[in-house]
């Protein structure tokens, strides 16, 4: 009788929660504030801030896919930026036939051209993300030398094919007319673009969390990470749930690349592989396959880039080296470490 009511008692107890690790999430609000008395004037402040959220969601937007695809198929894929650029090439098949949604003096307009090159974006580049998959990552899967070289071959023969069908010459971009422009509160300027690019980045971002967090489809993938023969056994397809987790981080790179076009105005094939070394750095500051990771590191290396762009721009550039030394020192395995590989 006893032993059935010290089972019953342990039966009852609620599972143990994983705790939250506040830290490394008062590193932004901190270096804000930190940055305030040197840069003196608080309007001044405010507008570096936004300008450093916006492009902290930017990057975000960019580098979550991937860190979604190593994260949970353990794939280092360095054929990620022509994701970018193709999602950033893409908006030309939304921009041809609807460019008077980007000229006519309506916010609605405006933001539907927006929401349709990014769906077409990320149509386009998870369709050729799972191309990608099935020649050139699939035959290399648990070899990250084999795929750092065969996705590099993949990356530079995608880049000659944008050449071959856009052409070699940059092409200019404009962003929608109400999106031009800044909202100026006193003294404080906002760029409206980069209002819409902190939106997009939180949807995204609350998106991904409730996705894996949340759901049925969400278990099954990170119960695929940890034991996909069991998972197997119980019936699901884990192959079938990879690949579509690749094409979804294919498609976020879309996103990523269309937001970046609108935010440079100009289109080039290799767009996507300049920006490739500051995605690695986020994800490396955030912990690699860690999504909550890449968006505090994302906002953590824009933020500091912003504001020591203001104060001393010749640092501007090793700024980003600067921060990921100084966070690899304190953490080794990033802010938010999901395992040690």
């Amino acid at each position: 009788m006893t032993d059935m009511a010290v089972e019953t008692t342990t039966s009852s107890e609620p599972l143990p929660r994983t705790k939250t690790d506040w830290l490394p999430l008062l590193l932004v609000p901190a270096l804000a504030l930190l940055a305030l008395p040197f840069i003196g004037s608080g309007s001044t402040w405010v507008t570096l801030t936004v300008a450093g959220l916006a492009m902290g969601m930017m990057i975000f937007l960019m580098a979550s896919g991937l860190t979604l695809v190593f994260g949970l198929m353990d794939i280092i894929n360095f054929g990620h930026g022509v994701f970018i650029s193709l999602g950033a090439y893409a908006t030309l098949i939304v921009l041809g036939p609807l460019a008077g949604w980007g000229q006519a003096d309506s916010v609605w307009l405006n933001l539907g051209l927006l929401f349709l090159c990014i769906v077409v974006a990320m149509a386009v580049t998870g369709v050729v993300g799972a191309v990608f998959e099935r020649v050139i990552v699939r035959p290399v899967y648990g070899s990250h030398l084999k795929q750092i070289l065969v996705t590099m071959g993949g990356l530079i023969v995608a880049e000659q094919a944008i050449h071959a069908i856009w052409g070699a010459s940059p092409i200019p971009l404009q962003l929608p007319q109400t999106l031009r422009g800044a909202f100026v509160i006193g003294d404080i300027v906002m760029e409206r673009y980069r209002v819409v690019a902190v939106c997009i980045g939180l949807v995204v971002f609350i998106g991904m969390q409730l996705l894996l967090n949340r759901t049925r489809i969400g278990l099954l993938i990170r119960a695929g990470v940890e034991n996909p023969e069991m998972v197997e056994a119980l019936g699901y397809r884990i192959r079938r749930l990879f690949v579509s987790v690749f094409v979804a981080g294919s498609a976020l790179a879309g996103l990523g690349g269309v937001m970046w076009a609108f935010y440079r105005q100009t289109l080039t094939a290799g767009m996507g592989m300049e920006v490739m070394v500051l995605v690695f750095i986020v994800i490396i500051i955030g912990g690699l396959g860690s999504v909550g990771g890449c968006f505090v590191g994302s906002i953590l290396v824009a933020l500091v880039a912003n504001y020591v762009g203001f104060l001393e721009p010749k640092l501007a550039l090793i700024s980003n080296i600067l921060v990921m030394a100084l966070v690899l020192i304190w953490r080794p395995q990033g802010l938010f470490p999901v395992a040690r590989r």
